[in-house]
C-alpha cells in the first residue's frame, strides 16, 4: 500500500517525547488513540521511528497484539534484547573466544553469552538502563496496542516497571527514555492513566491526528501521473468517500483498486463509484453490528446496552445495572447471571466485551460506540428486527 509520510507530524512528537518544547507533559510518556486500521501503527513506525533514530534515539518497537498469548513483560524484554544485542556483538566475540560464559553490561548487570537479545531474568528498569548505559544514547520505547496489557496482572506489573524504569533513567532536563503508548481504543487506553493506582497516573490520552484532505491530494496527484486521461480528479468526492471509509485508508485504496482497475467494466467516472463503495461498506458494517446484537440473548443484550449507555462509568453489579437489565429483559436478574453473560460475550468470537485485569468492562470494538450513538440520534435504538 501507498505510504503518505507526516514527517512534520513525527518531527513535532519527536520533539515533544525528548522535552524540547516549553509545554506539555509527553517526556514523561506519550498516549497515543486511534482507531484501527486509520494508520497509527503505519504512523508510528514508518515515520516516528525513522525521525527519531535520525537523531540517534536507539527505538525499540514492540506489539502487544502480535501475540495476545505472550506475557507484555517478556515481549518487552526481548524486544529490549534485540535491540541490545548490536552493541554487544564485539564484546560478546571477545568473551567467548576468551572462555568466558557471562559478561557483565554497564558494569553490573550480568548477561549469559548464549542468551544475548534475551534479557531472562533481567527486570524491565535493568534491561532499559543496561541498553540506555551501553548503547551510551536515549531510548524511545514504542509500545503498540499497549491497552492489552491491562488484561493481566504480568501485564499490569509490567507497565508499572516500565514506569519506574523512567522515573530511574531520566534526569531533570535530560530526557534518557522516552516513552510512547498508543492503542486503539481511548477508552481502554485510558485506563493507564486515569486513576490513582493507574501506572502513568496523570498523564493525558492525546487522539492522533486522522489522514485528511492532504493525504486525498496526494493520493489525487498519484493517479494525476499515472492516469492523465483522469484528469482533474474529483477531490472533494474523494475525501467524501475517504470520510465514509472511517478514514481508514486500507479499505480507501482497496475501493481505489477495484475501480481503476481495467477489469472493473467502469464506463464513467471512478470517484462517484468509490463513493458508493464507502457507502455500501458502512451499510455492511451496520448490519454485521445489528447482527451481532440479534444473535444475543435477552440479558447479553442488556448488559451490551448498559455497557454502551455508559461507557467508562459502567459498572455491572450495582443496584442501578441490575435494575436496568430486570426492566430491559423483564425477568429476575442477579449477579451470578450477570457474571455469566459477561463472560459469554468475552468468549464469543470475535469477543463483544472485553476485561481488564481489575475487573474493569469495555466494548470490545470501539466502532461500537459510534454505531450507538448514530443510532440513539437517530432514535432507532435499540434495533428492531424488521
Amino acid at each position: 500500500m501507498i505510504h503518505y509520510p507526516r514527517t512534520a507530524l513525527a518531527e513535532e512528537l519527536a520533539a515533544v517525547l525528548q522535552g524540547k518544547t516549553l509545554f506539555g507533559d509527553s517526556h514523561n510518556g506519550l498516549f497515543l488513540a486511534a482507531p484501527r486500521r486509520t494508520g497509527k501503527s503505519t504512523f508510528l513506525q514508518s515515520d516516528l521511528m525513522p525521525v527519531l533514530k535520525q537523531q540517534r534515539v536507539i527505538v525499540v518497537y514492540v506489539d502487544l497484539w502480535a501475540d495476545q498469548r505472550r506475557d507484555p513483560g517478556a515481549l518487552m524484554a526481548e524486544a529490549i534484547g534485540r535491540a541490545l544485542q548490536p552493541h554487544l556483538g564485539h564484546v560478546a566475540k571477545m568473551a567467548k573466544s576468551a572462555g568466558l560464559e557471562s559478561i557483565n553490561i554497564a558494569g553490573w548487570l550480568k548477561i549469559d553469552i548464549s542468551k544475548i537479545g534475551k534479557l531472562e531474568g533481567a527486570t524491565l528498569p535493568d534491561a532499559l538502563r543496561a541498553l540506555h548505559e551501553t548503547a551510551k544514547a536515549p531510548i524511545a520505547l514504542i509500545v503498540d496496542e499497549a491497552q492489552h496489557a491491562l488484561t493481566s496482572e504480568a501485564g499490569e506489573a509490567a507497565m508499572t516497571a516500565l514506569k519506574s524504569a523512567r522515573d530511574q533513567i531520566n534526569r531533570p532536563n535530560q530526557v534518557n527514555l522516552m516513552l510512547v503508548m498508543s492503542g486503539s481504543d481511548r477508552d481502554k487506553l485510558l485506563r493507564l492513566v486515569n486513576t490513582s493506582g493507574a501506572p502513568f497516573y496523570g498523564s493525558q490520552i492525546q487522539r492522533m491526528p486522522e489522514l485528511g484532505a492532504d493525504f486525498i491530494a496526494h493520493i489525487a496527484q498519484l493517479i494525476e501521473i499515472q492516469r492523465p486521461e483522469l484528469k482533474p480528479v474529483d477531490r472533494e468526492t474523494l475525501f467524501e468517500a475517504f470520510q465514509v471509509f472511517g478514514a481508514r485508508p486500507q479499505f480507501f485504496m482497496e475501493a481505489l483498486g477495484n475501480t481503476l482497475s481495467p477489469l472493473s467494466g467502469l464506463t464513467s467516472r471512478f470517484e462517484p463509484a468509490v463513493l458508493d463503495a464507502a457507502r455500501q461498506r458502512q451499510v455492511d458494517d451496520e448490519a454485521q453490528m445489528e447482527s451481532d446484537y440479534f444473535g444475543l440473548k435477552p440479558l447479553e443484550q442488556a448488559i451490551l446496552w448498559r455497557l454502551l449507555e455508559q461507557g467508562q462509568r459502567f459498572r455491572p453489579y450495582d443496584g442501578e445495572a441490575l435494575t436496568f437489565y430486570r426492566a430491559k429483559t423483564g425477568t429476575s436478574v442477579s449477579t451470578q447471571k450477570v457474571q455469566n453473560a459477561l463472560e459469554t460475550l468475552r468468549q464469543r468470537t470475535p469477543a463483544i466485551v472485553w476485561k481488564s485485569a481489575r475487573g474493569e468492562y469495555a466494548v470490545d470494538d470501539a466502532a461500537m460506540h459510534r454505531w450507538y450513538a448514530t443510532k440513539v440520534k437517530e432514535k432507532t435504538w435499540p434495533p428492531a428486527i424488521n
